[in-house]
C-alpha cells in the first residue's frame, strides 16, 4: 500500500511562506491499496486537493475519522467526490449517543455551512466503527478509543503482511511514565506495536508541553518513549502546532533524530511534511 500525507499540521490550518516547506494543512493522509482501493484518514484541509485529485477516477471511497474536532473535519464541506453524484462513501467515525450522521449534521448546516448535510449529491454513508476489526475492501481495519478529549479513536490499517497505525491526536503520557508502565496501561499501545509505520502526534516540545498538559497531544520525548513501547519499524511525527513554523520544526527534526538514536530506537524517525509519500 502507498501512503500520501496531505495535511500534517494541527488545530487550525497555517498558510503562508513560513510554513510551506512542511505545510499548513490539517490532517488527512491517504492510503491507496495494491488493489487500487482507497482509504482516507481524517478530513482537515488536506483533504480539499485530494478530492481535486481523486475527482472522477475514483468512485468508492472510505473516509476514517479519528474525531469530530473541527481541524479533522474541515475539509468536508470541500471534498470534491462528495458533490459526484456517481460517487459512493463511507464516512466512519468514533462511537457516541448521537448517530454521528446528525453530529456531524452539527458543523455541514446552516448557520456553519451553506450546505446542509442532506444536499450532498453523493450517495454517503455515515457508520460508526465496529468493535473488532473489520474489512474494508481489500483492507484490514483496526480501530481503539485512544487518550484524547472527546470520543477519538487510533487506526491500524494492514494489507500483504504491511501496517500503518495513525494516531495523529494521543496524548499516551497523561498521569503516567510510558517508559515503565505496565503495557496495559498504555494508551494506543496494542494498535501500533510493530506497525511498519506509525504516524503519531508529536504537537508539543518538552519545555511546551508542561502548560499543555491534558489538551490531549504529545510531547517529543513522550512520543519517543511510546515508540520505543510499541517498536515501529518507522516513526513519522504528526500534528505540528501552528505556531511551528519551518525553521522551529526543522530544529525539531534534528533533535528527534539525536534523541532517537541516544535512545536506542533503531527504527526511522522523521517529521511528516504535506505532500510526503511513501510505500509500505
Amino acid at each position: 500500500m502507498r501512503v500520501r500525507a496531505w495535511g500534517v499540521r494541527g488545530s487550525i490550518p497555517t498558510p503562508g511562506s513560513n510554513t510551506a516547506a512542511f505545510g499548513g494543512n490539517t490532517p488527512c493522509v491517504q492510503v491507496t491499496g495494491d488493489d487500487g482501493g482507497e482509504l482516507i484518514l481524517d478530513a482537515g484541509s488536506g483533504i480539499r486537493a485530494l478530492g481535486a485529485d481523486l475527482l472522477g477516477r475514483c468512485k468508492r471511497l472510505h473516509i476514517l475519522l479519528t474525531h469530530l474536532h473541527l481541524d479533522h473535519i474541515q475539509g468536508l464541506l470541500f471534498f470534491a467526490p462528495l458533490f459526484d453524484p456517481d460517487a459512493e462513501i463511507t464516512v466512519w467515525g468514533p462511537p457516541g449517543r448521537i448517530p454521528l450522521r446528525k453530529r456531524l449534521a452539527r458543523y455541514l448546516s446552516n448557520p456553519l455551512s451553506p450546505i446542509e448535510i442532506r444536499d450532498l449529491p453523493a450517495r454517503v454513508a455515515f457508520e460508526e466503527v465496529p468493535s473488532d476489526g473489520w474489512l474494508l475492501d481489500e483492507f484490514g481495519v483496526r480501530a481503539a478509543l485512544v487518550a484524547h478529549r472527546g470520543s477519538t479513536l487510533g487506526y491500524r490499517v494492514e494489507q500483504s503482511g504491511a501496517s500503518l497505525c495513525y494516531l495523529p491526536d494521543h496524548e499516551p503520557g497523561l498521569g503516567t511514565t510510558l517508559s515503565s508502565a505496565p503495557a496495559s496501561w498504555i494508551s494506543g499501545l496494542g494498535l501500533a506495536r510493530g506497525a511498519t509505520a506509525l504516524i503519531h502526534d508529536s504537537q508539543y516540545t518538552d519545555e511546551e508541553y508542561p502548560f499543555r498538559r491534558g489538551w490531549g497531544h504529545s510531547s517529543l520525548s513522550d512520543t519517543l518513549a511510546f515508540a520505543q513501547r510499541s517498536q515501529p519499524e518507522r516513526l513519522i511525527l504528526f500534528h505540528h502546532d501552528p505556531s511551528h513554523d519551518d525553521g522551529r520544526l526543522q530544529s525539531l527534526a534534528g533533535q528527534a533524530t539525536e534523541d532517537a538514536a541516544r535512545l536506542g530506537i533503531d527504527g526511522e524517525v522523521q517529521l511528516a511534511r504535506e505532500g510526503m509519500a511513501f510505500d509500505l
